[in-house]
């Protein structure tokens, strides 16, 4: 059994969290400081009950929303705050995975009583945070995601058979993963609308991968983190900050864990090249996030000159041992100095006190 927990309005949220006199208001974060010509990246509850949205220009949400309140977004906060729930979910002792930057999942195998289980979660990440989580629980990591949308924000549902068809009748085919898009567009073009739409066609969709997790528990197989920008983009320079971010994230969690990788995965998603997945092998092992990224953008050569617009970005790291040795060339020793000693800072100052100039492209 998986329980899938994914904040509400995750930026927005933890802005309303730092600063008070946000609490209660509508607001956006925008992924730039001018509040007329950026987008929304996120908008709290408030904003989305007047009909804002992610992806809209800020100007259509000031139209809708006069009074809206605005916040550039501060990747800083949001990563800080994504690691800490991570390691407080650590601690109930399931096999975790961090899907991205605001959803998690627990294998739970057999818990006997689940539902209060995901309560007690919630509890512990509003008491922790301020902010609020909604929580879904089904047998495989499909459902569970699903389930999380159900009495979202702020609530928890589970599946199971007796209320399976319930649920799948009163969800719309958007709400379900993977069913967005062009995908979304084919099926509700045949008919399918809803979930037990889909259900009746292709039973098989509910019950396939039924576990993201892997069955040997003796570690992770694999680290990862993804995005989806607020609209697709073509800019190379934004699309290649991004990636540098994931990268740094996914490599700082594997020193955290003392690991080290060898296989490098990009995934790319847009509307002109729907999904890109390689990934690449190498025979020196690495947890440097600066490593990672530049073997990301070898991948992501393959799509050829002139690059097509992105909308959603994933950097995994794969193949992992245990670094049971230290580096002895001085080009080596020297690097993971200057890591260490980063490393160091930010766990003395707060996650990204010192971050790559790079990154501030994407923070603009």
């Amino acid at each position: 059994m998986i329980l899938h927990i994914d904040m509400d309005a995750f930026f927005a949220s933890i802005e309303q969290a730092i600063n008070p006199r946000f609490k209660g208001k509508p607001l956006i974060v925008g992924s730039r400081p001018n509040k007329l010509y950026t987008v929304v990246c996120a908008a709290s509850y408030e904003a989305k009950r007047r009909g804002v949205h992610s992806g809209m220009s800020s100007a259509d949400a000031l139209k809708l929303c006069p009074d809206l309140e605005f916040i550039a977004a501060d990747q800083s906060k949001y990563i800080w705050t994504s690691e800490e729930i991570f390691r407080s979910l650590k601690e109930y002792g399931y096999p975790l995975e961090h899907v991205s930057i605001d959803e998690f999942q627990l294998d739970i195998g057999t818990h006997p009583e689940p539902l209060k289980l995901a309560e007690d979660i919630r509890k512990q990440i509003y008491a922790n945070f301020n902010i609020t989580a909604s929580v879904g629980i089904g047998k495989n990591w499909l459902l569970a995601k699903l389930a999380s949308k159900v009495n979202k924000p702020d609530g928890s549902c589970q599946i199971t058979s007796d209320n399976f068809q319930e649920v799948l009748r009163n969800t719309p085919l958007d709400k379900l993963c993977g069913m967005g898009g062009k995908t979304g567009a084919i099926l509700a073009a045949s008919g399918v609308k809803t979930c037990w739409d889909l259900y009746l066609k292709m039973p098989g969709y509910f019950t396939q991968n039924p576990s993201k997790f892997k069955e040997t528990p003796d570690g992770p197989k694999s680290v990862g983190h993804s995005y989806t920008l607020p609209r697709a983009s073509g800019n190379p320079g934004v699309i290649r900050a991004w990636i540098r971010l994931l990268s740094e994230m996914v490599g700082t969690r594997l020193r955290q864990q003392n690991l080290l990788a060898s296989t490098v995965h990009l995934w790319l998603n847009g509307p002109q090249i729907g999904n890109f997945s390689r990934q690449r092998a190498s025979k020196q092992v690495t947890s440097d996030g600066f490593e990672l990224y530049s073997r990301a953008l070898k991948i992501m050569a393959d799509l050829g000159p002139g690059l097509p617009k992105i909308r959603v970005l994933g950097v995994t790291a794969s193949s992992l041992q245990e670094q049971v040795y230290q580096p002895f060339l001085a080009e080596e020793v020297r690097r993971e100095d200057l890591v260490k000693a980063l490393d160091y800072i930010n766990r003395r100052f707060g996650e990204n006190t010192v971050y790559p100039a790079q990154i501030r492209l994407i923070q603009k």
